[in-house]
């Protein structure tokens, strides 16, 4: 919407309005009125709907919101004084929307921002107001991505933000397609908003996307150096997206403040169960721009394989949603304004208690009645560690579509389920929408993947317990030696500081994060400028002596660039005894792959065929993102005694693909087992 047309709306509102007092909304009262029952919801004014030609705009007294019609984009947001908290200098389908990015098999990736054709209030009373923008496809424009959509924004009494969600669906004999992509996008006043939040920790001034523009451009387009920012507090810094990933488990609320007026606007997110790749799934959260965003779907750390191909006229529908978008203000200048982050903190709780949410009015949204739960015992037998049977502490145990081991993690049309099991292995999985799963479950600690054999048919109401589960962990021998730490992640090993010229300072002191630093690829190189790594077992220590990334080596040509040349790690052990006619066990963890391939041999670098190859795998892309895990992979290899020797040996480990940097893999865990022992 152009500034006088965005005024024009403004100044219909008029009577519209009457309750302007009430928009000068104080965090204090916010809280207040969380404390409240649902009765008090009659204290605030009543929620009203204008229709106007172009747009349609919602108001409880708390904030305003204007959607487009029939196209189903948020134009504009005011509150607290602020005649819009979206960026106006944007065209209206540039403010707040969905979108997706699709392409017929074989084809050109496309963006649609799914603009709706047809507009219907769904529910308009005193305390709800529902709106759907929906576009049906037909065969006449084939052209055009083959899902029917629906986009639902509903608007509740006294509560100081909106809920948005989506139906997607495809009917039977509909084209092949394949989908890569899909999100929810509002990009704020760039003026206002200029401190982001993702966690207690993660929390920064951000530049702004001028300051983008005129940084120095790095390895991918992504990665900035800013080289002039507004703020000089930043200048010198890498500004990058990626840095600002997050688990989707650990991903319950991120947003903006903006410091004049004190105002937040927040992402909060109650559940992932429509979010596809399970709870370690990693994607976008808030970026310069500054954006906030809710990603329901992308390849983003798992590369294609998490995409949705459709084939065959497949029929699929489902729902992506609701997100609670709240917006809340300081009035009192004596209150931190940080108190707006610990204000969109309780908020996150409250949300997450209240799921599933019982005003969603389609039909196709199932409410808690119409779910199930499912709850039992998980513990691990693992006769090298314990002859008794171990208790699966903190396991992470889900319910997700049938497949095979670990599939839950390549999983992407269906709904997913997970909780943590306490410290005696008991688990209770909530609010499951009615359907035939396969359970799965991954132990921190241990090895591979669990799967529950017979599939768990969950219908409205029931309350399935299934019997208590052993999982028999991948286990050939007693443990000779081993590296690392089995947890699906290479945060244990050793991660390097950065380049002083090219820090992201919110992670130069956060230890744990420090993955997060940008080209830190190339740092291998400055670490071990002249030899691979060489690890020791029994003097050296994963955490100091092995890289956190099995990465390639730089070269500088004459003309000054770069090229980059395979690496090979040794891992050196002793025996005091070889059994020669018996099998040894290599259990290989791989926390993430790119594009790359592992060979493994021993005590002889030079033979013509390696003991051992992984063959090409991988499009994680972990490496150049930032991200210290991706798709876990676990190889369980057999090595003949006849490869080993009494006292010293070498296990070389050799990446062998090397046209660029982030070709790599990051390791989770290394175990070599000795012979089964006879009972």
């Amino acid at each position: 919407m152009k500034k006088r047309q965005w005024s024009s709306v403004l100044g219909l509102l008029g009577i519209f309005l009457q309750f302007s007092l009430l928009a000068e909304s104080s965090l204090t009262r916010e809280k207040l009125f969380k404390k409240k029952s649902q009765l008090d919801q009659q204290s605030f004014p009543p929620v009203q709907l204008l229709t106007l030609d172009d747009y349609v705009v919602v108001n409880n007294g708390l904030f305003n919101i204007t959607f487009s019609v029939p196209g189903g984009m948020v134009t504009g947001i005011q509150y607290n004084g602020i005649d819009n908290l979206l960026e106006d200098e944007n065209k209206d389908d540039n403010r707040g929307y969905w979108d997706v990015v699709w392409n017929k098999p074989a084809e050109k990736g496309i963006f649609d921002k799914l603009y709706a054709t047809d507009f219907k209030v769904i529910m308009e009373d005193e305390n709800q107001v529902e709106l759907s923008f929906t576009r049906t496809w037909d065969s006449i424009n084939a052209s055009h991505l083959s899902m029917n959509i629906d986009k639902r924004f509903i608007i509740l009494r006294g509560n100081s933000g909106f809920y948005c969600y989506g139906i997607l669906g495809r009917l039977e004999g509909w084209p092949d397609i394949d989908v890569y992509q899909g999100r929810i996008v509002f990009k704020l006043n760039e003026k206002l908003f200029q401190y982001m939040a993702i966690s207690d920790e993660r929390q920064r001034i951000m530049p702004t996307a001028h300051d983008r523009e005129m940084g120095q451009k790095l390895d991918y387009p992504e990665a900035v150096l800013l080289t002039n920012p507004t703020n000089s507090f930043i200048k010198g810094e890498v500004d990058d997206k990626y840095q600002y990933s997050c688990d989707n488990k650990d991903n319950r609320v991120h947003g903006w403040i903006s410091p004049n007026p004190r105002t937040g606007f927040w992402m909060i997110t109650p559940t992932d169960e429509f979010r596809t790749g399970g709870p370690v799934k990693q994607d976008l959260t808030s970026h310069t721009g500054p954006v906030n965003m809710n990603m329901f779907f992308s390849t983003h750390y798992a590369g294609e394989i998490l995409g949705l191909k459709f084939r065959d006229g497949e029929l699929w529908r489902k729902v992506f949603g609701p997100v609670f978008v709240y917006i809340n203000s300081l009035s009192s200048d004596e209150e931190d304004t940080l108190t707006l982050w610990t204000d969109a903190k309780e908020q996150m709780f409250i949300e997450t208690e209240n799921w599933p949410y019982n005003f969603p009015l389609s039909e196709d949204f199932a409410r808690a009645d119409q779910r199930g739960t499912v709850s039992g015992r998980l513990l691990v037998r693992d006769s090298y560690v314990s002859q008794s049977l171990i208790t699966a502490n903190s396991a992470y145990i889900g319910l997700a579509a049938p497949g095979d081991v670990g599939s839950w993690q390549i999983e992407n049309k269906a709904y997913q389920f997970w909780t943590q099991a306490d410290s005696e292995g008991y688990f209770l999985i909530k609010n499951v929408i009615p359907g035939n799963y396969s359970l799965y479950a991954w132990i921190p600690g241990y090895i591979g993947d669990y799967m529950y054999d017979p599939y768990i048919i969950v219908t409205p109401g029931s309350r399935k317990r299934v019997e208590t589960l052993v999982y028999d962990a991948p286990r050939n021998g007693p443990t000779l030696w081993e590296i690392g730490i089995p947890d699906r992640t290479a945060a244990e090993f050793f991660i390097p500081n950065a380049q002083p010229t090219l820090l992201n300072q919110l992670y130069a002191a956060n230890n744990e994060e420090r993955f997060r630093q940008y080209g830190l690829w190339d740092r291998y190189t400055e670490v071990y400028p002249d030899n691979d790594l060489v690890y020791s077992v029994g003097s050296s220590n994963y955490q100091t002596d092995w890289f956190f990334a099995h990465v390639n080596r730089y070269i500088i040509n004459e003309d000054g660039n770069k090229s980059y040349v395979p690496t090979t790690w040794q891992v050196q052990f002793d025996l005091e005894d070889v059994d020669q006619s018996s099998n040894y066990t290599l259990q290989l963890a791989l926390a993430s792959a790119h594009e790359a391939e592992l060979q493994v041999q021993f005590n002889d670098p030079d033979t013509d065929a390696p003991h051992y190859t992984t063959g090409l795998i991988g499009k994680d892309n972990a490496i150049a993102r930032h991200g210290i895990h991706g798709l876990y992979r676990l190889y369980s290899i057999n090595v003949p005694g006849s490869l080993l020797v009494f006292g010293n040996n070498v296990m070389y480990l050799k990446q062998t693909r090397s046209d660029e940097p982030f070709r790599g893999i990051m390791y989770d865990y290394i175990r070599f087992e000795g012979p089964p022992e006879s009972n």
